[in-house]
């Protein structure tokens, strides 16, 4: 068996495209574009290619960017200060601050001071607690995408055997209760599991989000499993003084096993963008008094 390769680039791009036609008829109702605001504390150099390629997508799609850079000497105070600005703009429909930040500056003070409106990363407890409930809420645009991208592979998730590997509040936790909603039998694994490759090898779904790389192994997977790698983790490459990204599952003997993959790269980070420009959507729809189109 030969797993097939799940395109999270080819996945974003009609993701995209969609979000760009239907901000089209955003604009045409409203009078105006949506509009998302990114800032960048510092200038961690991964941060800053990530904050322009987001901003080059936003404008992509037809939206405004609104990008506001603080220098590293920036405390806490100052930092809620612009976001207290940036809830009161009426022209900003979603509000992202870059992580990490400088460690001087507590991120959970942050995040609670973004409007839950606005919160298009789905970080803030209010965002959280309604995707714990079941009730529309912004949701972390990281698992948001893999539950998209199982849904199009598998199409309808009830009774699946899920196990997502990894309890954070960006990418676990959520992933789990999004899961949960489609019907999925879930088991959260992590650090203290036992005999954790048992624990996978039972499943239909894994999503890996540890942050080790290459933990999973193939044998751990059950044949035909649909396996969605969150993991970007930096290994030494062949050539000296290189390196490369590769994922928490070891790809070449997975894909043995699976029956469908994401590469890293090119599965699930391509697409984590265009779910935040569809948040941003969704979010803008929200604040106009509108319903988002279903194809969102």
């Amino acid at each position: 068996m030969t797993a097939e390769i799940i395109d999270g680039r080819a996945f974003a791009d009609r993701l995209r495209a969609t979000v760009a036609e239907a901000v089209q008829a955003f604009v045409a109702a409203a009078g105006r574009k949506p509009g998302l605001a990114v800032v960048l504390v510092g200038q961690d150099p991964a941060s800053e290619v990530y904050v322009r390629s987001k901003g080059k997508a936003t404008i992509a799609a037809g939206m405004e960017s609104f990008e506001h850079r603080l220098p590293d000497t920036a405390g806490q105070d100052e930092l809620i200060a612009l976001v207290e600005q940036l809830n009161a703009d009426d022209r900003v429909d979603g509000i992202l601050v870059q992580l990490p930040l400088p460690k001087d500056i507590d991120g959970k003070v942050v995040i609670a001071a973004i409007d839950p409106a606005k919160d298009v990363d789905g970080f803030h407890v209010a965002n959280a607690g309604k995707l714990a409930v079941g009730e529309e809420a912004l949701v972390p645009c990281t698992p948001l995408g893999c539950l998209l991208m199982l849904k199009e592979r598998i199409g309808d998730l009830s009774g699946q055997d899920a196990v997502v590997i990894g309890r954070s509040n960006i990418v676990g936790k959520p992933m789990a209760q999004l899961l949960l909603q489609e019907n999925c039998t879930v088991t959260v694994a992590h650090s203290r599991t036992r005999d954790l490759p048992a624990v996978v090898r039972r499943a239909d779904i894994v999503v890996a989000a540890v942050g080790r790389p290459h933990m999973v192994k193939g044998d751990w997977l059950k044949p035909g499993a649909t396996v969605i790698d969150v993991g970007i983790n930096r290994v030494p490459a062949e050539e000296e003084g290189k390196t490369r990204l590769v994922g928490d599952v070891d790809f070449e003997s997975a894909k043995a096993t699976a029956g469908a993959i994401t590469p890293v790269p090119g599965g699930v980070g391509p697409m984590t963008i265009a779910v935040l420009l569809r948040n941003t959507l969704v979010a803008a729809h929200a604040r106009a008094g509108f319903v988002a189109p279903a194809q969102l």
